[in-house]
């Protein structure tokens, strides 16, 4: 195995942190020379699908499509050196493009100039927003997306940009907002007869082949056919002059200058939560789409180093005057198709992109802009996730209303504020689960190991005088009270009336001091009917909490038990009564 010296330093030489921090050194110290032609070969293939994407996402954004290359060159080298996947792609992504557009365009007042560095420092605040929660080892948080928010989410997402891209698709635009308020403002230029026929040929033309392509072809870069097509089309037939197709025009020469962008306090402030929502989306997309390829090339992936990595690269995107970044579902398996080995393979689509801005900006003069609005529905055609929202109505009809309200906010009241009331109510939901756990009386059922809930089994039998409950749920302030009403219900209940109450409490995984008071006031109501409370597979930490608590007094060693078996054999032989078969 041929590897390239690539290594200068004794890989003992560096800390344990560095090689964590820059995967990129440990990439090198390993890199193999059959890799390299593989890599330079995907990365070439790679750029031919993310100029015109990258193109597209950032003018569905409301911004320059330059910026949208700006931030692929930036967010492709900084994750090459940062990130610890070998060959996941980042770059603007449709999963952002309408959170952007909802945060840029009320600010930007149509100057691009404007945009532009409000979508850099909107890059930049949700990249210090993952390095952050990734430095504090945070990444759970992303966790708060669950699969329901994200479904509505991503539906919501695809319908919006389907809406805000149509217009273009035909030939006229529209200004941006909610869902509702693009919907009323194409049927309105529908009816006002502002189509362009021959734009509208474009774009369906365009939308049609990337469609058959990706289905039939999938070899094939059907993104670039399509543009490169209608792109020689407009500029063979003048079609910019004679038909007044919109196109991209020139872009600007080189490279943007890196810089903090000049934007007010006031415009940080406006834009700071819909950094937070990209941060929460694009990292939780990411985890998701690491880890598929992580498993696929056996390797392990880091999430906290992940978030490092994301932010460091949003934070070079919007110095470069790009768009907010995150991985892409659709330019990945490109590069993994392509036969890409390591990170090198964006390191040279980085290096194309330059170039092209560098030495050939005219280039993409002639792109039609009905073309990258094709690009941007053919990607909200396949963000849409009707499969899974009706496996969640058929499996639980809670989690499909959640999903449900996710949709139905960011069409509504708008992208940001759509997540943030999804996960509200997620947490919500959460909250209401451990605030009314599903508790049980438990019985023994002939035959069958364990004890069971009598409710459930209706042929489970009681142990006369012994009442068995089982809670399964943390107990805290919340649910402390409820806890203790379910005791005293099934005790007025049971017939004949318990000597001895034993909770099941292998559930319980916590005891906060509300509970625990709670638990003293029960245990002193209980004694004065002459009722004795125990504890059956409690789990020694939750047994220390009790200790600390003050409470080894009142609930000594006596009171718990290995098993609810064990409970139940000695009560049993105190007792002198015969206990149920094993």
């Amino acid at each position: 195995m041929n590897r390239l010296p690539l290594s200068p330093r004794d890989p003992g030489s560096l800390s344990p942190g560095v090689w964590r921090w820059i995967p990129a050194l440990a990439t090198l110290r390993t890199y193999q020379r059959g890799w390299f032609v593989k890599d330079l070969f995907a990365g070439v293939v790679l750029t031919a699908v993310l100029v015109p994407t990258g193109l597209s996402f950032a003018q569905a954004a409301g911004l320059p499509g330059v910026g949208g290359l700006y931030a692929s060159i930036a967010a492709l080298l900084a994750y090459a050196i940062f990130g610890p996947s070998r060959i996941l792609v980042l770059g603007p992504d449709s999963a952002l493009t309408a959170l952007i557009a909802a945060a840029i365009v009320p600010l930007a007042g149509g100057r691009p100039d404007s945009a532009l560095a409000l979508a850099g420092m909107l890059a930049i605040l949700s990249g210090i927003c993952c390095a952050l929660i990734g430095l504090l080892r945070l990444s759970f948080v992303s966790d708060l997306l669950s699969k329901p928010i994200q479904y509505g989410y991503l539906n919501g997402i695809a319908l919006t940009l389907f809406a805000g891209q149509f217009p273009r698709l035909l030939g006229f635009a529209v200004p941006g907002g909610t869902f509702l308020d693009e919907a009323t403002s194409v049927f309105q230029g529908v009816v006002a007869g502002q189509t362009s026929p021959v734009a509208c040929v474009i774009g369906v033309s365009c939308l049609g082949a990337i469609v058959l392509l990706k289905r039939y072809a999938a070899a094939l870069p059907g993104t670039l056919i399509a543009v490169a097509a209608a792109t020689v089309a407009v500029w063979l037939l003048e079609l910019d002059l004679h038909a007044g197709i919109a196109v991209v025009g020139r872009l600007p020469e080189g490279l943007a200058a890196v810089r903090l962008p000049a934007v007010s306090l006031h415009d940080v402030r406006e834009l700071s939560g819909a950094a937070i929502a990209i941060a929460l989306v694009s990292f939780a997309d990411m985890s998701v789409l690491s880890r598929a390829f992580a498993l696929r090339g056996a390797y392990k992936v880091d999430r906290d180093q992940e978030l490092v990595a994301l932010g460091i690269a949003n934070i070079a995107a919007g110095l470069l005057q790009g768009v907010p970044v995150c991985s892409s579902a659709s330019r990945t398996p490109v590069a993994e198709a392509a036969g890409a080995k390591t990170q090198l393979t964006c390191v040279v689509s980085a290096l194309c992109i330059a170039f092209l801005l560098i030495a050939a900006p005219a280039l993409l003069k002639h792109v039609p802009n009905a073309a990258l609005a094709a690009v941007i529905v053919s990607a909200a055609l396949s963000l849409f996730d009707l499969a899974n929202v009706t496996r969640l109505y058929r499996m639980r009809r809670s989690e499909f209303a959640l999903s449900m309200v996710c949709f139905a906010g960011v069409l509504t009241v708008g992208v940001v504020q759509g997540i943030f009331i999804a996960i509200g109510l997620s947490l919500l939901s959460f909250v209401w689960r451990a605030w009314h756990p599903y508790d049980a009386v438990l019985g023994k059922i002939e035959g069958r190991p364990g004890y069971h809930d009598v409710a459930r089994h209706p042929d489970a039998k009681q142990l006369a005088g012994l009442l068995l409950i089982r809670w399964d749920a943390p107990l805290f302030f919340a649910n402390a009270e409820i806890f203790s009403q379910h005791v005293r219900r099934a005790i007025a209940q049971a017939a004949p009336r318990p000597e001895w109450l034993v909770v099941a409490s292998e559930p319980i995984t916590d005891i906060d001091v509300t509970a625990a008071d709670m638990l003293s006031r029960l245990d002193h109501e209980l004694e004065a009917t002459g009722i004795a409370m125990y504890f059956a597979e409690m789990k020694g930490p939750v047994k220390d909490r009790l200790r600390a608590y003050g409470l080894s007094e009142i609930f000594d060693e006596r009171h718990f038990f290995e098993t609810v078996t064990d409970a139940v054999r000695t009560y049993t032989a105190q007792h002198c009564v015969e206990g149920p078969g094993e």
